[in-house]
């Protein structure tokens, strides 16, 4: 896209200072300063901060602000100026508050990436206010409840909240599609997917010979019982699907870690032969996470309950930058529309799972080398924020 756009894009990227976290979010804006528009990074959730120090949440956002200037900073100086923040206290940091506004009246885009934002009136005068939906199922569930009249005040408030945006796209690529069960009424979703800014990973891949030879990756654990009702059907989260392949590591070509956070079961996982390593230490700078990815043989990862039996076509974020560091990915099927057999593989079962990392294991060259281009066809940040941009422009008319 050719016209330099002012782009407005939220985030959470201070108040859960995750290596993960920041990488899901920022990438939108570094993306976009790279394409040469005018941006303005807005966190503004209006809860309270997680401080991974002491594990808990704290109000006074002052150094998660330092923290995300600093991160910032480093990752492109162009930005070091362009971001803004409020804490839980309604105290700001970054840009002062009427310059914020006088952007966002004067903006042809305001990017809403996850209901990460509380959406001001003030940021609703942009030209075109944008919903992106990284968690498909839990942003529709309470559509038909909406429909219904019969939903609480909460998610009422919610829906209408949402209503108000001029265009919206989602991670689950198939919404709409006749056997994906996620509530497709009232929003006409447009897929998109997460982007990735190449040239950050790809100066931070490890080769091949230098990498440990085991499967990772990073999640947390929730509560197994199924928690989230839609048309009747329950569906639950990533530990639901977890539990069925608990047995894996036995039958695996490669070792398997985990980096799970959460309430998880440790001693049975390791009885069963995982790996578990400390996901605070991991996560714990956007730097040290790349680096864990990059220096693991390859990814292997379960998705939400939800996001496999909706059939919904999610893609996670952090296995897109694995791919972009050159690291291949054996993942759980979800009906995503990405080519699976070189770089990529998705499984339904556990004999399905066995015989995908017994193939990466075979040949890791040939697979990190296609993991690389994949990343670069379907995530670079080039075509996804311009299609994004584009379609966003076209459909808020």
């Amino acid at each position: 896209m050719a016209e330099r756009l002012r782009v407005a894009v939220t985030g959470l990227a201070a108040t859960y200072p995750y290596g993960g976290v920041f990488w899901d979010y920022m990438q939108y804006p570094l993306g976009l300063r790279r394409l040469g528009h005018d941006v303005l990074y807005v966190e503004d959730p209006e809860i309270w901060c997680y401080d991974p120090v002491t594990h808990t949440f704290v109000e006074h956002g002052g150094r998660h602000a330092d923290l995300l200037a600093r991160r910032i900073a480093a990752l492109d100086p162009d930005l070091k100026d362009r971001w803004f923040f409020r804490d839980a206290t309604g105290r700001t940091y970054g840009r002062e508050w009427g310059e914020v506004v006088r952007f966002c009246r004067g903006a042809d885009l305001f990017l809403h990436l996850s209901a990460s934002c509380w959406m001001r009136e003030e940021y609703f005068a942009a030209r075109t206010v944008a919903f992106v939906d990284s968690d498909p199922m839990y942003t529709q569930a309470s559509v038909p409840d909406y429909l219904a009249g019969t939903a609480d005040e909460l998610d009422r408030a919610r829906i209408e909240m949402l209503r108000r945006h001029d265009a919206f796209f989602t991670f689950g690529e198939n919404v709409g599609a006749p056997d994906c069960r996620i509530p497709a009424a009232l929003f006409d979703w447009t897929p998109t997917r997460q982007p990735v800014v190449l040239d950050l990973f790809r100066d931070a891949r490890i080769p091949v010979a230098g990498r440990r030879p085991v499967l990772t990756t990073v999640a947390s654990w929730e509560p197994s019982k199924r928690e989230l009702v839609v048309d009747g059907v329950a569906y639950g989260g990533k530990s639901l699907e977890l539990e069925r392949f608990l047995d894996l590591p036995a039958r695996s070509a490669l070792p398997l870690e985990l980096a799970l956070s959460g309430e998880a079961p440790v001693e049975r996982l390791r009885e069963r032969g995982w790996r578990l390593t400390d996901p605070g230490a991991v996560s714990c700078d956007p730097g040290v996470y790349r680096s864990y990815l990059a220096s693991s043989l390859g990814e292997w990862s379960v998705a939400k309950n939800a996001y496999v039996e909706s059939r919904s076509g999610w893609f996670s974020c952090r296995t897109a930058c694995y791919l972009a560091l050159g690291v291949p990915a054996v993942v759980q099927d979800t009906g995503f529309p990405i080519p699976t057999g070189e770089g990529l593989f998705a499984f339904a079962t556990p004999d399905e799972a066995a015989a995908a990392i017994e193939e990466l294991a075979s040949d890791p060259e040939r697979h990190a080398a296609a993991a690389v281009e994949l990343a670069a066809e379907y995530f670079g940040s080039d075509r996804v924020l311009n299609e994004l941009i584009e379609a966003a422009l076209r459909n808020s008319g």
